[in-house]
């Protein structure tokens, strides 16, 4: 299976879809949110799909009310005014990566397979992990371990790296992890591993200016009353979209108008994210990090 949609049955309730609305799916992978969307959809009702792996083409599915925009969503806004006026009833983000994508060796991703130290969700992409690896000075690569990844050692990890990449190129992911091996705390190797390939991953797609992007654009784009529904799965996503939906801003400053009333273009559906039951974890075992978050394009 390409991938197994978490928290599938709440975000569909979350995007409470009206059976002639507008409907968009950012993050299509193997289809299984828009598959559900499309169930509740009547004949008059519209989904667009947008996704930029070309492996994720493949899933598009065979119905006169479903477009496929193989484009990275940082350009929702633009395809939607092209496609539809530029007006949604609903906007539903899975933010993980696929497991079909964690599941190709070639791809990179995780840390349980040799392969080439690529990460590129688009493939078309100029810069991969390895160019990140063999060619960001120290410094950077610090920082991007310490922003991305949350590691506390991010400089010994960077001085690892940059002082085995001088006797070779680090090319695959299994070369990677023997360059930090001795970095790596006992009883606690593949925490750190997924924490490095993650922050590797992040600054290879711009992930989190990505993300910003997309979120700022979300309010223009929403009919009032309409559903923002986002699936974060670290810290770093949940926290940008947690000031989104509460502010309007990545900030997370809320900002007020002349007589003190809160300037913000949403209302939380839930105060807290939703997050998988203990069933779904133990059938679907990369779910136990995700958060759902939601909310509404205030009418006034």
């Amino acid at each position: 299976m390409y991938h197994i949609p978490v928290l599938l049955n709440e975000s569909i309730e979350a995007l409470n879809i009206k059976p002639n609305g507008v409907y968009v799916d950012v993050t299509f992978g193997g289809g299984g949110h828009s598959r559900r969307i499309l169930e509740c959809l009547d004949e008059n009702g519209r989904l667009y799909a947008f996704d930029q792996d070309e492996d994720a083409a493949k899933n598009v599915i065979d119905d006169h009310r479903f477009t496929f925009i193989q484009q990275n969503f940082r350009y929702m806004k633009n395809f939607l005014q092209l496609y539809c006026g530029g007006k949604v009833d609903g906007i539903l983000a899975d933010l993980g990566v696929s497991s079909y994508q964690f599941d190709t060796p070639e791809k990179g991703f995780s840390i349980r397979y040799n392969g080439r130290l690529d990460m590129r969700m688009n493939q078309n992409a100029s810069v991969d992990a390895a160019n990140i690896v063999n060619t960001y000075d120290v410094s950077s690569l610090a920082s991007i371990f310490s922003r991305y990844g949350e590691l506390g050692n991010a400089m010994a990890i960077a001085d690892a790296i940059t002082m085995a990449r001088e006797l070779k190129p680090i090319e695959t992911t299994d070369e990677l992890k023997e360059s930090v091996a001795r970095f790596l705390p006992k009883g606690s190797e593949n925490k750190v591993l997924a924490q490095i390939f993650q922050a590797l991953r992040i600054e290879v797609n711009e992930e989190m200016k990505v993300l910003e992007i997309f979120l700022s654009q979300c309010a223009d784009v929403l009919n009032p009353g309409g559903r923002l529904v986002v699936l974060s799965y670290h810290s770093l996503e949940d926290r940008l979209v947690k000031n989104f939906m509460k502010t309007g801003n990545a900030d997370g400053n809320l900002e007020k108008d002349f007589f003190g009333n809160q300037l913000t273009p949403y209302k939380l559906v839930s105060s807290k994210p939703i997050v998988p039951s203990d069933e779904e974890i133990q059938n679907n075992n990369r779910a136990r990090s995700a958060k759902l978050r939601v909310a509404e394009r205030r009418t006034k």
